[in-house]
């Protein structure tokens, strides 16, 4: 086994180790919610990873043998598990300590019209692109989560979470290029052509990056809960 299988298992690696190390840190203390992500995190993955072996299943997307260990669960690697628990952690922590220090701003202002372009580009690539099986999911769960959220759930921080997002795309940009393929001979996880836009940021499809904001409202969405459950818990033992 060459040392290229271990290339998606040391990306989850590395995204996740500086995070966790910085949970215990006596400022930040967000090792005290390790069990409100646990669970939020559980039922998140659960919800991805089925959405993921549906469209691998599919051949939607796959994997390229050559850079993950061989480990399989349901036809899934276990490194894809694994990217599901990594990537929400370290997403979370951020939003955590941007929130927790005050870093930022108060933009509330910004939601609606981050709603009017999200709401707006979904419906012309789920009009355009109906036929593309990644495209159509994506911008037809994105609009009906954000519904979801702001008037059934009546989350008020969401501009918060948005801001926050914004800021992640740096790094996110560098670990789904790798992934994609960006800097390697092969992408780690390849994309069937026609089933997506085609359009990509540098070998990322633009379909990568609403994914990804989907998968960070629920996982703050949920956390949020649980820690509010837990908190209460706690108050009344």
């Amino acid at each position: 086994m060459g040392n290229t299988h271990f290339l998606y298992l040391s990306i989850n690696f590395f995204t996740i180790i500086i995070p966790f190390i910085y949970s215990f840190h006596r400022a930040i203390k967000f090792n005290k919610h390790f069990l409100a992500f646990l669970i939020s995190n559980g039922l998140t993955t659960l919800l991805f990873i089925i959405w993921d072996i549906y469209f691998t299943n599919l051949g939607v997307w796959g994997f390229n043998k050559k850079y993950i260990l061989g480990i399989y669960l349901f036809n899934i690697p276990v490194e894809e598990i694994l990217f599901f628990v990594c990537i929400p952690f370290a997403c979370l922590f951020t939003f955590f300590c941007l929130n927790k220090f005050k870093k930022i701003p108060n933009a509330k202002y910004l939601e609606k019209y981050i709603h009017i372009f999200l709401f707006t580009i979904s419906i012309l690539f789920v009009i355009f692109y109906y036929n593309h099986k990644y495209t159509f999911f994506v911008f037809v769960s994105l609009p009906i989560l954000i519904v979801i959220l702001k008037y059934i759930f009546k989350i008020q921080w969401l501009y918060k979470l948005y801001i926050t997002y914004f800021l992640l795309l740096i790094p996110f940009i560098i670990v789904n290029g790798i992934l994609t393929g960006t800097g390697l001979q092969e992408p780690v996880v390849w994309y069937q052509v026609g089933q997506n836009m085609g359009i990509r940021i540098l070998t990322i499809p633009l379909e990568d990056i609403f994914y990804g904001l989907e998968l960070m409202l629920i996982q703050c969405t949920l956390f949020s809960y649980f820690v509010g459950k837990l908190s209460a818990g706690r108050v009344k033992n």
